[in-house]
């Protein structure tokens, strides 16, 4: 066991007795008497959080609230858990910021469009996760892109999470200064589910870079929006340019999702389905049924996963 910088010394008794604690890096939190974590109505006083979250082992982000519902209604079949045709209540009824759903061990939390909204997102979940005790705590987000040179449909577990400039890294102002850190992805976990996807043969799943953009159009290369000043030759080259150095697929809150659950101790990864090829469109042409079934793909992936780890997990006790 490899000691974490900054982390206490007794971190490798931590993890050899109870497991992969979620961390949090703020001192601060400690003089707090109560930690509300706003955005998800709820708090450290006004509710058990151990109580209601101790058990998660598997956390899945994506940005609308209706496909972490729909996500929930399907991990619970799938793993025959719950009626699936019941109702799940919104754990965050009280806001109407974020969504969150649960079944068993897994949770599902909607994190909205872009940096910004998952980076709020994941502060309270990491300090909600750190305050329930979970350990060995697995977090992946489930969402769709924009591809470079894929056929629509086809799933990228991403690899590394690279800028606008095709560098590996987040970059933050904090206090006036550019803090960059590392978009470091869980190696082994993309390597999992990319198993798990040859096991289901549904559907085309690759590993690769992607690429994570500030904006959904100037940002992303696109030739639609309000505002243009490049032409579709000068558009064609920077996407190939983007190919050429790994990037798979385009989308807006990888970065920062890979940087902050690094930081937590947290093993991440990133499954996005394309939903068109860049390099031919810039609109979605599809049909509103196959645009669905796409999106269904990395659900059918993240729970078999989830599945096949929880059985194996059982067959061990």
């Amino acid at each position: 066991c490899e000691e974490p910088i900054g982390f206490a010394d007794n971190y490798c008794k931590t993890v050899l007795e109870f497991g992969h604690p979620v961390y949090v890096h703020n001192p601060h939190l400690d003089a707090l008497k109560d930690d509300i974590l706003y955005h998800f109505s709820l708090g450290t006083g006004s509710h058990n959080l151990p109580a209601m979250f101790g058990d998660v082992k598997f956390v899945c982000v994506g940005g609308s609230p209706w496909r972490m519902k729909s996500f929930t209604e399907f991990i619970a079949a799938e793993l025959a858990m719950e009626d699936p045709k019941s109702g799940y209540p919104n754990i965050c009824a009280g806001t109407d910021r974020y969504a969150m759903y649960k079944v068993g061990p897994v949770l599902s939390v909607s994190h909205g469009m872009g940096i910004p909204s998952i980076a709020i997102m994941l502060h309270e979940l990491i300090k909600l996760l750190h305050h329930a005790h979970c350990t060995d705590v697995t977090i992946i987000r489930i969402g769709t892109s924009g591809g470079i040179g894929l056929e629509p449909g086809t799933v990228v577990v991403t690899k590394q999470s690279v800028d606008a400039t095709f560098l590996p890294k987040f970059e933050q102002v904090i206090l006036g200064k550019t803090v960059v850190r590392s978009t470091d992805l869980d190696q082994s976990l993309a390597q999992e589910l990319l198993q798990c996807s040859k096991g289901l043969n549904q559907f085309e799943t690759v590993i690769g870079n992607t690429m994570c953009t500030l904006d959904f159009y100037e940002g992303q290369a696109r030739l639609d929006g309000a505002f243009c000043s490049y032409t579709e030759a000068e558009k064609q080259e920077y996407l190939l340019k983007a190919k050429e150095a790994g990037v798979c697929n385009i989308e807006m809150e990888s970065s920062v999702f890979a940087a902050m659950c690094k930081l937590s101790g947290l093993q991440a990864a990133v499954v996005c389905v394309t939903l068109l090829d860049r390099l031919k469109g810039d609109q979605l042409s599809s049909s509103h049924e196959v645009l669905n079934n796409y999106q269904l793909r990395p659900q059918i992936l993240v729970g078999s996963y989830i599945k096949k780890q929880l059985k194996a997990k059982a067959g061990n006790r």
